[in-house]
């Protein structure tokens, strides 16, 4: 887990980027539990999001599952990758990105966890 990001309860890691552009992903403890992917849907540029809306949805052989926004703003960017190679969200954060939201409101970073509160928070999950 990278110190620079920032993570919610729904297991999405977020970066900024430029200012305010927060690229989004899922984390690894998502990814693992999810197991093998096979299809990503990723979200219309230029589509506006609330904070905690759902966005887009990755698919597993075990289940699928929605991704969360964890702020309020525009899609300006979206991981073309995905689609064809959904296995790509697990390889790193520079790839495995799934959009890019330009935040409309800088308090949605507050609540957020760091590393070291996401760890404890995952700690707290699995006893």
């Amino acid at each position: 887990m990278p110190a620079d990001l920032k993570y919610t309860k729904d297991h999405e890691w977020l970066k900024i980027e430029g200012g305010n552009v927060a690229v989004v992903g899922i984390t690894e403890y998502a990814q693992d539990a999810l197991g093998d992917l096979v299809y990503v849907e990723l979200p219309s540029i230029g589509r506006s999001l609330k904070k905690g809306e759902d966005f887009a949805v990755v698919e597993s052989v075990k289940t699928a599952a929605e991704v969360y926004s964890p702020v309020t703003g525009e899609v300006v960017a979206v991981n073309d990758d995905l689609p064809d190679n959904p296995e790509k969200i697990k390889e790193s954060i520079e790839a495995g990105w799934i959009a890019k939201i330009k935040m409309t409101d800088p308090a949605d970073m507050e609540g957020l966890m760091d590393k070291s509160s996401y760890a404890a928070f995952l700690k707290g999950l699995t006893g």
